[in-house]
């Protein structure tokens, strides 16, 4: 199996063009033309991770009918690009957007910003006319039903690729979601319902492949570790991290150490043979291993897997999106759970931790390598990362069952400092501000049924997950600056309606 990987370089959009034969074949070459420069400077543009490859014009239904089943085909392709240059009439497009599988982004534009006022003449106006052009295509697709992102302005405006990028990163992140195999390594925790969830339903909805794996299969990829594989990581611990002088070799903890890079030496061997791009576990179903995975999980999370704890496969699913959504950008993906909070009044922090599985991909500092007891699981005193996340914007979003669709929930917060030291809270954790405020954000997240853990991004924003739920079809209940409680339950009843009315009989 190819090893794991959150890069986007080989991921291809391609750029789709509408027009028809009526103006002639000067005017096609013109389109072709212009169509073309656009396309490329889109492949340019730093905002967008993929590469954008432009595609002849299309003048008739059987070529558009055609190219999107090529499409459809292709594994490079995460989805497509299309502008309406001139005038496309829209029956074309029934039969080819019918078959199309893949993501769809509507580009209304034109090939020029200003207009030559003093020049123009019908010629110009018969080749510029994706003002009503992509209005007739607009019409079409909404008739259909067809789930699109609709992105309006010129080219060369950086808040236009910068919504394409996003758009593009929300389908990387959904190529990954429908390719994802998924490994359970026992049950979710006893009694617990949001971690609960239908797993057939998941892999009609979302694609992604839910089983399970006994946990002593993964002790035996453990016990498997080579000394001299144990001893490289060991070196490479002590490389990167500030490690516990009792952890280091010759220090009394030291087996600790080379216990816990066994794990992650057997976890990795066991995810990257079965072809896994995301895992569970469960502190109630360890078997023979020595101690809960902490620092495997969180090294595996920081290089693109996605984990979820206590069995929790659909936080796991959204750590591996957002980890796909986020390559190459600054920050990182984690679990995250809301564990309490600082009530002052005006001043209302959540602290947000998990017992060792926190990914430091949300901190530039150096974590601090540690071994600690843990009071529950029954097993050896877990090695583990510890650091508190960096400040600045970020996105909180919960995956939840609500029996008759997938709901997700994402809340838009800001990462903060804590207000004091934590010397004894000796795990990865983040503290931070939601919105609008704590009061709102906290009504609105429980009357959503919203699950209490979560994936944390400081990578991608909301709108990524936006994108990404109008790819998946999921519902999505938005926690912004503009979120009243009298508004969110209006929406909760809204929405009731709506998908079930969506889904059909």
């Amino acid at each position: 199996m190819p090893k794991l990987t959150t890069a986007l370089d080989a991921y291809e959009v391609w750029f789709l063009t509408g027009s028809q034969h009526l103006y002639g074949p000067e005017t096609l070459a013109q389109v072709a033309e212009q169509s073309r420069r656009i396309a490329e400077e889109l492949d340019g543009a730093k905002a967008v991770p993929v590469k954008v490859v432009w595609k002849p014009v299309l003048t008739d239904a059987d070529a558009i009918r055609r190219m999107a089943l090529e499409a459809n085909a292709d594994d490079r392709v995460i989805g497509l690009i299309a502008w309406m240059h001139t005038f496309s009439p829209a029956k074309m497009w029934i039969t080819g957007l019918s078959a199309l599988s893949k993501p769809l982004l509507h580009f209304h534009t034109q090939a020029n910003v200003e207009l030559p006022w003093g020049e123009i003449d019908f010629d110009f106006m018969n080749l510029n006319q994706a003002a009503h052009g992509d209005r007739e295509f607009g019409y079409i697709q909404s008739r259909l039903g067809v789930p699109r992102k609709t992105v309006v302005g010129h080219v060369s405006d950086p808040r236009v690729s910068e919504r394409i990028g996003t758009w593009a990163r929300a389908a990387a992140g959904w190529a990954a979601t429908k390719s994802l195999r998924l490994a359970r390594f026992g049950d979710n925790m006893r009694y617990v319902a949001v971690t609960e969830g239908d797993k057939t339903e998941a892999e009609i909805r979302l694609g992604v492949q839910v089983n399970t794996w006994s946990v002593n299969e993964l002790a035996a990829a453990v016990d498997a570790a080579s000394p001299a594989d144990v001893d490289a990581l060991t070196a490479e611990y002590e490389d990167l991290y500030d490690v516990a002088p009792e952890l280091r070799k010759g220090g009394d903890r030291h087996q600790s150490l080379r216990d816990g890079a066994a794990i992650e030496l057997g976890l990795r061997s066991f995810l990257e043979e079965g072809g896994f791009g995301a895992f569970t576990t469960s502190f109630e179903d360890l078997g023979s291993l020595k101690q809960l995975p902490g620092l495997a999980v969180q090294r595996l999370m920081a290089a693109g897997y996605g984990f979820g704890a206590e069995g929790d496969w659909k936080t796991a699913i959204l750590v591996r999106a957002a980890n796909v959504m986020g390559a190459g950008l600054p920050g990182g993906a984690s679990l995250m759970e809301d564990y309490t909070y600082d009530l002052t009044p005006g001043a209302e922090r959540i602290l947000g931790a998990h017992m060792l599985e926190v990914s430091p991909s949300l901190t530039t500092s150096r974590p601090t390598l540690e071994v600690h007891p843990l009071g529950i699981g029954g097993k050896d005193d877990p090695v583990r990362l510890v650091f508190t996340a960096d400040p600045g914007p970020a996105v909180v979003v919960a995956l939840s069952d609500m029996r008759d669709r997938f709901r997700l929930v994402a809340n838009a917060v800001e990462v903060v400092e804590p207000s004091a030291p934590l010397p004894k809270l000796p795990v990865g954790r983040a503290v931070w501000k939601p919105a609008p405020d704590f009061q709102t954000s906290a009504t609105a997240w429980l009357e959503a049924g919203a699950a209490h853990h979560t994936v944390m991004s400081t990578a991608v924003g909301i709108e990524a997950f936006e994108d990404y739920a109008r790819i998946a079809g999921t519902e999505l209940l938005v926690i912004d600056q503009d979120t009243t409680t009298r508004g969110f339950a209006h929406e909760l009843h809204w929405n009731a309606a709506y998908y079930r009315l969506a889904q059909g009989i």
